[in-house]
């Protein structure tokens, strides 16, 4: 009869892209059962409807059952739960919610609703249990989306409220409470009814609960961010320079609250006519590469203007960007809750400001030196990128008064002569200091 040292060194064969390591070594594998000509075992991935989930089964099911006297195999596919998530009230109704995913944007009409809802559409026609929380009281947009304008919803004895549901998706919004009139709420009780669309909704088993944030980083925001425990976040912006300078707020927002940003989805960012394949670039090119410079995060997707991704949302989970989309987010997120921060120990001095991290990767630039390379609005035209700070303006004794950590990925520097608006991602401070980091055996260099 086989044995279970046998069988794990077939499964060690599967490695997985996103972490390069075998699903045995990361412990993915468990529960396994040998009896007779038959095994049986659980595959436990990071999150729900990872796509990967389907090709490991496949590769578990071949590798296993090639192997002398095994006829069956049984393979069981699950996620793991959050079984710390922190809530402020032990009845919430988010108790039984895997996990939290928070769309964000801090600027209004860029289509953060329309991805929101474009993400939870996809993950539900893939079988996965989701809601979608409308977070957005003066503005809500679900209801419109998903063409549910019937005002008021079914509540408890003890006034908590079930979600609505459309095609298996959970919905709740501050607009299915007021119908189509104004919200005209002061800021105290809009914060309560956030509370109540929060931990009131009896949501039950969830594998994610996708908030639309409203736009900003005001006290809904705050108070969204406070009292849940959301697992990761992403912002959506638009190519447009003027949507790109704000995504720096939502950063600081989400870093002060202490939630990882997966990366950014640009939407609109370019139009592709029916007759060619020729893609415009309506609001500008380079956005993502931007993005990326200037802040040390990855753009996820870049979504182009079309109705396909909008208005009929029957239709939306069949679509090919929609479910390149949903994978990419998801197996950031599955990335994100398996890592293990690497943050880097941060010195500065009068002349020098040096980063050193656990493996042994240090980097040293000059002071003067990273600040002439300073990114920021004031520094570098938003909308030519040509420069516009004067390196000869930048005195060589220049020196860092305060330096804070942006996430796991950049710096942000309060200089001697006043300017503290740019961010330094950890790529760019390798790049001043002419360092291509290398996989073994980096060596720490010094401009």
């Amino acid at each position: 009869m086989v044995t279970e040292e046998q069988v794990l060194a077939e499964l060690s064969q599967i490695i997985d892209p996103d972490f390069q390591r075998d699903i045995v070594s990361l412990g993915f594998v468990q529960d396994m059962v040998i009896e007779a000509d038959t095994v049986s075992f659980t595959i436990e991935l990071t999150t729900p409807a990872c796509p990967l989930s389907p090709v490991f089964q496949k590769q578990a099911i071949d590798l296993v059952g090639d192997l002398p006297d095994v006829e069956h195999v049984r393979v069981t596919m699950t996620a793991r739960k959050n079984e710390d998530r922190r809530m402020n009230t032990e009845e919430s109704g988010l108790k039984e919610v895997k996990y939290i995913l928070a769309v964000s944007s801090c600027k209004g009409g860029v289509g953060k609703s329309t991805v929101s809802a474009m993400l939870a559409r996809t993950l539900a026609a893939r079988g996965s249990k989701v809601g979608l929380l409308d977070a957005d009281v003066y503005g809500p947009s679900i209801p419109t989306l998903f063409n549910v304008h019937k005002p008021g919803v079914r509540s408890t004895d003890d006034n908590r409220f079930y979600p609505n549901e459309v095609d298996g998706l959970k919905l709740m919004s501050f607009g299915f409470l007021m119908g189509d009139g104004p919200a005209v709420i002061r800021g105290p009780m809009v914060a309560q009814y956030m509370q109540q669309l929060l931990h009131g909704v009896l949501w039950g088993e969830l594998d994610y609960l996708i908030i639309d944030m409203p736009p900003g980083t005001g006290d809904v925001q705050l108070t969204i961010s406070q009292s849940v425990q959301i697992d990761a976040s992403v912002i959506v912006t638009t190519p447009h320079q003027l949507s790109l300078t704000d995504v720096r707020k939502g950063i600081m927002m989400f870093d002060k609250v202490n939630v990882p940003v997966l990366g950014v989805i640009e939407n609109m960012s370019y139009f592709k006519p029916d007759c060619c394949d020729k893609k415009y670039s309506i609001f500008g090119e380079a956005g993502a590469t931007t993005l990326e410079e200037r802040f040390g995060l990855p753009t996820l997707a870049e979504l182009p203007i079309t109705s396909q991704l909008s208005g009929d949302y029957d239709a939306v989970a069949q679509q090919t960007l929609a479910n390149e989309t949903v994978d990419v987010v998801i197996r950031a997120l599955g990335k994100k809750v398996m890592e293990q921060p690497s943050r880097p120990e941060v010195e500065f001095n009068e002349k020098t400001v040096s980063l050193t991290w656990e493996d042994g990767e240090s980097v040293t630039v000059s002071n003067s030196a990273l600040r002439r390379a300073c990114n920021c609005a004031l520094c570098v035209d938003e909308m030519t990128r040509a420069p516009l700070l004067d390196p000869a303006s930048i005195p060589m004794n220049i020196r860092a008064e305060k330096i804070s950590m942006i996430g796991n990925y950049a710096i942000l520097v309060d200089w001697s002569d006043g300017h503290n608006t740019g961010f330094f991602p950890f790529s760019a401070i390798r790049d001043v200091a002419g360092i291509k980091r290398k996989q073994d055996g980096f060596q720490g260099c010094e401009i």
